[in-house]
């Protein structure tokens, strides 16, 4: 009998180190292996009754309670199966002499556990998927999830308003500070202010300094009265240059006429408070802008 546990040794070594290989690489296969310390250490709150009672009843536990019903009725059904089959053999075995009986019951052995094995490629086939699936799911996030990232990433909307009006009042402030510099400022005179600078020595064209409507265009012009600076009506030419040019931007190629227009106008008002004559005249329904730049 010793001698014949010796011999079993090693085939059952053989069987346990291949089981043992097979379950490590179909593990590795599916998830990868990863180490952690973290999931070995101990859970206080999987003590809790509470959480196992919703574990019990959860998805998970339906799932995995089908799989073990599933694999005992395989592997019974096949051991039954193969009982059935395998019947002469088994009787043969009390007939056989040592130690030719210990190998055979060794064949029959590895028969049944390759066999057996093999029956539960069936459960394989239906889990690998669901688990793949079950991995993919509990991986996306939820709407809520989605918003408090997005309010993490991005901002929340209140704090992002905020600083929106906050950068519009600095862009204002600083544009109220650039008027006094302005030459002239060409209004509607019901709604659009628009100032103007040009420095000859300095500016390539006319630069857009401000501009504004409704409150924003009475602030410009109270400003431009303060520092003295000419205020000329030219409702076309007020509209076209408020929405075809930015702050501190040079006015469009086709407006050079209309605005050399307004500026002559200006330079002429100057020379007529200092040598007195016939008061100028500024006419802007004639002035040329183009069809593509009217507003």
């Amino acid at each position: 009998a010793g001698g014949a546990l010796v011999n079993l040794l090693f085939p059952l070594f053989l069987i346990l180190i291949t089981v043992f290989v097979a379950a490590v690489i179909g593990a590795a296969g599916v998830g990868g292996i990863n180490f952690s310390m973290q999931a070995a250490m101990p859970k206080a709150s999987k003590l809790n009754p509470l959480s196992g009672i919703k574990r019990m009843f959860g998805l998970q536990s339906w799932v995995e309670l089908l799989k073990s019903i599933l694999k005992v009725a395989l592997v019974s059904g096949m051991a039954i199966y193969l009982i059935q089959a395998s019947q002469h053999d088994l009787m043969q075995l009390s007939m056989d002499v040592y130690p030719q009986n210990i190998f055979h019951a060794l064949d029959i052995l590895l028969n049944f556990i390759l066999l057996i094995s093999c029956s539960l490629l069936i459960v394989v086939a239906i889990d690998i998927p669901f688990q793949i699936w079950q991995h993919a799911d509990q991986l996306k996030m939820t709407k809520q999830e989605v918003k408090d990232e997005f309010k993490d990433t991005e901002g929340k909307p209140e704090v992002k308003g905020r600083i929106r009006m906050l950068q519009r009042e600095a862009a204002q402030r600083r544009m109220m500070a650039d008027v006094p510099q302005a030459d002239v400022i060409v209004t509607n005179p019901e709604h659009f202010s628009v100032a103007l600078r040009y420095k000859q020595n300095q500016d390539k064209a006319p630069i857009v300094v401000a501009k504004g409507v409704d409150h924003m265009a009475m602030k410009i012009r109270e400003i431009a009265r303060a520092n003295d600076i000419y205020i000329v009506p030219a409702p076309p030419l007020a509209r076209a240059l408020y929405h075809t040019t930015e702050l501190e931007q040079q006015i469009p190629d086709g407006l050079f006429t209309a605005v050399a227009q307004v500026l002559a106008y200006v330079f002429q008002l100057k020379q007529y408070r200092k040598r007195g004559g016939e008061r100028p005249k500024l006419q802007d329904s004639n002035m040329p802008i183009p069809p593509d730049l009217r507003h």
